[in-house]
C-alpha cells in the first residue's frame, strides 16, 4: 500500500499527501499528491542529483527562474519549491506544479476526431501565452506537443522553459545560440542551417506553425531524420526558397546548399490538408514561411481573420521585459558551488520569511527540518513499486476518454529530450478559469458553434487517475 504521507510533522512537510507517480524520466519522477490545506491536486516533482552535471543545473536553474517571472494562465505555473534541508548540502529539488491531465502529443495521439473549433480554440491559447513570453523578450525555443500541457476542458498551458532564452540586443549571439538543442522536427529551417547570427522569436512562430499543422494533418509535418532531411521535407511543401531569401542567409555554407538544390515549386496547403478550414490554412502558411522576416508576429496571428469571434485583445496580455540583470549569471562560467547558491535564492521566493532573513544576512546558517529524507524515501518507494509493474506504474495506467459531463460547453456569455517534462493542474470550468485569466471563450462567430461542446469528439483521452 503506497504511503499517503509525504513528509514528517516538520515545518511544511505535512501539507501534501502522495498518490501515484505519473511521469518518470532521467531527471527523477513527478507524483501526484493532494495539497492537505486548498484540497488541491498537485504534480510534485523531484529532480535528482541536481547538481551533478553544472550545464544541466544551469537549465533548471534558467526554467525555474523563468516561471516565476512568465505568470500567464496558458503557462504552466510553479506553485511552491520546498525548502532543502540544508542551503549548502542540498542535491535534490522537489517542486510543486499545478497538476495538468495529459499532453498534447498524447492529445492528438488518442483523439482522431477533433473538431475545427479544437484546432482554433488550441491555437488561439498557444499563440497567446507566445505573446506574453515574447513580450517579456523571452524565446522559448523548445515547443513541441509533448511540452504542451492538456486538460478535458481543452485547456492548454506550455511548459518546460529549460532551453528558453531571455534575449537582451548587447548579448553575444553566438554564445546565447550555441547550446540550441530543439527538437529537430519544429525547428525553424535558419535553425537548422545556421542561417544566421541573431535569431528572433520568429522561430517559435515557426515552431507553432508545426503544431497547428499536425493537428490538422494527424501526423508530424516534418519528421527529419536529419537536419539535412529535415530542409528537403521543409522544401519538398513550401517549394525552393527566393533568390532573395538565400542571399540574407549569412552562413555560406547554408546559402551554397540552397543555392544548388533542384527547383521545386511549393505544394498548396489544400492538397497537403483538404479538409481543413480556407482560414485555417491562409494563417499557417504564414506560420509556415521559410523567410522569417515573413512570419507574422504572435500579436499579429491573433489578429488573423480566422479568429474572429474568438478573440479579444483585452484577455491578450502582454508585459514588461525581463530585466537582464536577472540573468547575469548567463555571462560567466558558473561552479557547482554557484548554481546551488542561485537555485537556493530561487527557492527563498517561495518561502517570504526565510528570504527576509537572507537578504538580512541572517539566515546564511541553518538546518531546516522539512522532513525531506523520507519524502526522498516515499518517492523512491514509489518508483521502485512502478519499475516492478505494481499499481501506481504509468505504464500501466490505462487511459479512458472522461465521461461527458467532465467536459465543458464553451457557450456561455463569458466565458529527442523529452527529460524535462513539467507542469499539470485539476480540470476547471471555463467560467472559473477566466476569473483568474484571459479566457472569453465563447466560440460563437463564423461557424455559429456557441452550442458546441468543445469537446465535441469522443472527448480528449487523459489518464485514469483525473477521475
Amino acid at each position: 500500500m503506497i504511503e499517503k504521507e509525504f513528509f514528517t510533522e516538520y515545518g511544511e512537510a505535512t501539507q501534501y499527501e502522495i498518490e501515484e507517480v505519473v511521469g518518470k524520466g532521467s531527471y527523477g519522477v513527478v507524483a501526484s499528491a493532494i495539497d492537505t490545506h486548498s484540497g488541491e491536486k498537485v504534480a510534485i516533482k523531484k529532480i535528482n542529483n541536481v547538481f551533478e552535471h553544472v550545464s544541466d543545473a544551469t537549465r533548471i536553474l534558467r526554467e525555474i527562474k523563468l516561471l516565476r517571472f512568465l505568470r500567464h494562465p496558458d503557462i504552466v505555473d510553479i506553485k511552491h519549491i520546498m525548502l532543502p534541508p540544508s542551503r549548502r548540502e542540498f542535491k535534490d529539488l522537489y517542486i510543486v506544479f499545478e497538476l495538468m491531465e495529459c499532453d498534447l502529443h498524447h492529445v492528438l495521439k488518442t483523439n482522431d476526431d477533433l473538431t475545427p473549433q479544437h484546432h482554433q480554440f488550441f491555437l488561439y491559447q498557444l499563440l497567446r501565452a507566445l505573446k506574453y513570453i515574447h513580450s517579456a523578450h523571452v524565446f522559448h525555443r523548445d515547443l513541441k506537443p509533448k511540452n504542451i500541457l492538456a486538460n478535458a476542458d481543452c485547456k492548454l498551458k506550455i511548459c518546460d522553459f529549460g532551453l528558453a532564452r531571455a534575449s537582451f540586443s548587447d548579448a553575444p549571439s553566438a554564445i546565447f545560440w550555441t547550446d540550441y538543442v530543439a527538437t529537430r522536427w519544429y525547428r525553424a529551417p535558419e535553425l537548422c542551417g545556421s542561417f544566421f547570427s541573431k535569431y528572433t522569436p520568429a522561430i517559435d512562430i515557426w515552431s507553432i506553425g508545426c503544431i497547428f499543422a499536425e493537428m490538422l494533418g494527424s501526423k508530424p509535418l516534418f519528421p527529419g531524420k536529419s537536419v539535412v532531411h529535415e530542409l528537403d521535407l521543409i522544401t519538398d511543401l513550401l517549394g525552393t526558397p527566393s533568390a532573395e531569401c538565400i542571399a540574407k542567409i549569412r552562413n555560406e555554407k547554408a546559402k551554397r546548399y540552397l543555392s544548388g538544390m533542384r527547383k521545386k515549386d511549393p505544394i498548396p496547403l489544400s492538397k497537403k490538408f483538404p479538409n481543413a478550414d480556407p482560414l485555417a490554412l491562409r494563417l499557417l502558411e504564414r506560420l509556415l514561411a521559410f523567410d522569417p522576416d515573413d512570419r507574422p508576429s504572435a500579436e499579429e496571428a491573433l489578429a488573423d481573420p480566422y479568429f474572429h469571434g474568438l478573440a479579444n485583445l483585452k484577455d491578450e496580455p502582454s508585459r514588461q521585459p525581463i530585466s537582464k540583470l536577472e540573468f547575469e549569471f548567463e555571462k560567466r562560467k558558473l561552479t557547482k558551488d554557484d548554481v546551488r547558491e542561485l537555485i537556493y535564492r530561487e527557492i527563498l521566493e517561495y518561502h517570504p520569511q526565510m528570504l527576509k532573513e537572507y537578504l538580512q544576512g541572517s539566515g546564511s546558517h541553518f538546518l531546516y527540518p522539512s522532513g525531506i529524507d523520507r519524502f526522498k524515501r516515499q518517492f523512491d518507494h514509489l518508483e521502485e513499486r512502478s519499475g516492478k509493474g505494481e499499481r501506481g506504474s504509468p505504464l500501466l495506467r490505462k487511459h479512458a476518454s472522461l465521461p461527458r459531463e467532465r467536459i465543458y460547453t464553451l457557450g456561455y456569455e463569458d466565458d529527442d529530450d523529452e527529460k524535462h517534462r513539467t507542469g499539470y493542474r485539476n480540470a476547471a470550468s471555463i467560467e472559473r478559469a477566466a476569473v483568474h485569466s484571459p479566457p472569453a471563450y465563447p466560440l460563437t462567430a463564423r461557424n455559429d458553434c456557441n452550442s458546441y461542446n468543445l469537446l465535441r469528439s469522443a472527448s480528449i483521452s487523459c489518464s485514469k487517475w483525473v477521475d
